[in-house]
């Protein structure tokens, strides 16, 4: 059972690519789903990580469930709105995990990992 804990260090983009019709025939898919969830174990977590753990990878959980999904097909098209839902949730208060982005001081190897150098955040702000 997860022995290797491989999955802690899923980052958002293997949550996005999920998709949540995969088994659901297409022009089903709309009235046959109806809902859906992104579960988070504890066995790893207590209150020191456990909204870097779940946040922003919720987010883009969220994204594919309740989004078209031709819109949402490709994970370079999200991940600019995936780095300003990072740095809306950090401005209030909530601990969401790096984002693991490219180019200097934005490369994050896994979503528990801390970022490769400054920036972030701060040099989004316009």
């Amino acid at each position: 059972y997860l022995t290797d804990n491989e999955w802690l260090n899923w980052d958002w983009k293997r949550m996005y690519e999920a998709d949540p019709c995969e088994a659901i025939d297409d022009d089903a898919c709309s009235t046959l789903m109806l809902g859906g969830e992104g579960c988070m174990w504890g066995e790893n977590v207590d209150t020191s990580n456990i909204l870097h753990t779940i946040w922003p990878r919720a987010g883009a959980i969220a994204e594919r469930l309740w989004s078209v999904a031709e819109d949402t097909a490709d994970t370079d098209d999200a991940e600019p709105r995936y780095a300003e839902f990072r740095c809306h949730l950090n401005r209030r208060g909530v601990a969401a995990a790096p984002h693991s982005g490219h180019g200097p001081g934005r490369a994050n190897p896994g979503p528990r990992n801390a970022p490769g150098g400054p920036g972030g955040c701060l040099e989004q702000r316009r």
